[in-house]
C-alpha cells in the first residue's frame, strides 16, 4: 500500500471539494507514491507527534488541523511550524490534513460530538451551498438504460435516502457531420434524425470528473452533447455544524454536568442561564461564533462551540445559551473517528491513535 491508497480512503470519507475556501487541506508534506509503513492519526501535527511517528515506524501522519496554514516563505526552523515540517521532511514522513473537509461531512466532526452527547434527530446546522450539480445529456433511446446505470455506478443519482434517481424525456435528435466527422450513427454530410432520450441526473460536486468519464465511456456518439449546471438546492448531507435532541429534557445545570462528563471538559464559559429546560442542542466543533444566528434560527436551547469572544456572548440575547467548551475539547474525539474509519478500510496494518495531548491551552 502506498500513501496515495490511504489518501483515497480519506477522500472517499471526506472529499476535499467540501473543504472551506480558506483552508489548506490534503497532502501537505511528502511523496504520495511512497510505500506506507504505518499511519499515525492526530488532532495536531507538532514536533512531538513527528517524534512519535518515528518511534512507531509511521511514515504518514493524518492530522485533523493543517500544520501549514499560511504560506511558508522560508524553512529555517525559527518557529514550531517550520521545525515540525523540517523534521518530517528529514525523516521522510508525509503529513495529510483533513480539517474542514471533515467539518462539513455529515458523519464528521460535529456528528462525533453529537454521538458523545447521544443526540437524536440530527441535522446539518448550516448546509453548504452549490454542492449539487445536474447532468443533462442526450443518448439513443436503446442505450439510455446502460448509460444511466454507468452514471449511477459512480455515485450519481442519489437524493437523500433514494438512489438511481433520474428524469427521462423521449424526443428526436438531429445532427449533420462535416467532412472531418466520423459518426457512429448516420452518415457524414447527411442530416440524421435519431430517437433519443434526454437523461437528467443530479450528483454531488466531488463526483463531477467521475460522472464525465462514465458519460464519455458509455456513450456511442463521437461528440457527446451534455450540460452540467450547479443547483441552488441545499444539500442535507453536506455542511457545518449539527443540531439534535437530547434523549430526555434536562435542567440547565444538569445539562452542564452532563456536557462536562461526556466531552471530558473541566471548564465551560457560557452566557446567561435562562431557567428553561434543555432539549434541542446545536454543536459546532472549533471556532463557531459565525453560527450563533443559525443555532438561534433552528430553535436550539443551547449552542456548544469554542473560541467565543467577549462580544459574541451578547448575541445570546436571552434566546439561547452559548457554551464555549474550548477548541481542543470540542474536537478531541475527531481523531478517534478518523482511526475508526481507516481501520474499517485498511486491515493489513494498524492505524495508530496518537497518545500525545496537543492542547496548547492550560487551566489553573
Amino acid at each position: 500500500m502506498i500513501i496515495q491508497d490511504v489518501i483515497n480512503h480519506l477522500e472517499d470519507y471526506a472529499p476535499l471539494a467540501y473543504a472551506e475556501a480558506f483552508d489548506n487541506v490534503g497532502l501537505l508534506v511528502g511523496d504520495k507514491q511512497n510505500e506506507v509503513t504505518g499511519v499515525l492519526v492526530t488532532l495536531d501535527t507538532l514536533e512531538a507527534v513527528v517524534d512519535e511517528a518515528i518511534e512507531k515506524n509511521c511514515n504518514l501522519i493524518v492530522s485533523f488541523h493543517p500544520i501549514i496554514f499560511k504560506g511558508l516563505k522560508k524553512l529555517t526552523g525559527k518557529n514550531y511550524v517550520e521545525r515540525t515540517v523540517l523534521k518530517a521532511i528529514k525523516n521522510d514522513i508525509a503529513i495529510y490534513a483533513i480539517h474542514t473537509a471533515l467539518d462539513n461531512h455529515i458523519n464528521g466532526v460535529n456528528d462525533i460530538i453529537c454521538s458523545q452527547l447521544k443526540l437524536n434527530n440530527r441535522k446539518i446546522l448550516i448546509p453548504q451551498e452549490q454542492t449539487i450539480k445536474k447532468l443533462i445529456t442526450y443518448v439513443p433511446k436503446n442505450e439510455a438504460e446502460n448509460l444511466r446505470n454507468a452514471i449511477f455506478k459512480v455515485g450519481a443519482g442519489a437524493i437523500g435516502n433514494y438512489n438511481h434517481c433520474s428524469f427521462n424525456v423521449e424526443g428526436i435528435g438531429t445532427f449533420n457531420g462535416n467532412e472531418n466527422s466520423n459518426p457512429t450513427i448516420g452518415e457524414k454530410g447527411n442530416t440524421h434524425f435519431e430517437n433519443e432520450t434526454q437523461v437528467s441526473i443530479t450528483f454531488s460536486k466531488h463526483l463531477e470528473s467521475k460522472v464525465i468519464k462514465a458519460l464519455h465511456k458509455n456513450h456511442t456518439y463521437e461528440e457527446v452533447a451534455y450540460e452540467i449546471t450547479t443547483l441552488e438546492n441545499k444539500n442535507q448531507n453536506i455542511g457545518i455544524g449539527m443540531i439534535g435532541e437530547l434523549q430526555t429534557t434536562m435542567e440547565e445545570t444538569e445539562f452542564f454536568t452532563y456536557l462536562k462528563q461526556n466531552m471530558n471538559v473541566n471548564v465551560i464559559r457560557h452566557s446567561n442561564l435562562l431557567n428553561k429546560p434543555i432539549k434541542k442542542v446545536a454543536v459546532l466543533g472549533g471556532s463557531g461564533s459565525f453560527a450563533i444566528g443559525a443555532a438561534k434560527a433552528m430553535g436550539a436551547d443551547v449552542f456548544i462551540t469554542a473560541d467565543l469572544k467577549y462580544h459574541d456572548f451578547f448575541q445570546a440575547e436571552n434566546n439561547i445559551i452559548l457554551a464555549d467548551i474550548g477548541h481542543y475539547e470540542s474536537e478531541q474525539y475527531t481523531k478517534n473517528g478518523i482511526v475508526a474509519h481507516l481501520t474499517k478500510k485498511i486491515s493489513n496494518f494498524a492505524i495508530i491513535l496518537s497518545n500525545i495531548n496537543t492542547n496548547p491551552v492550560q487551566y489553573f
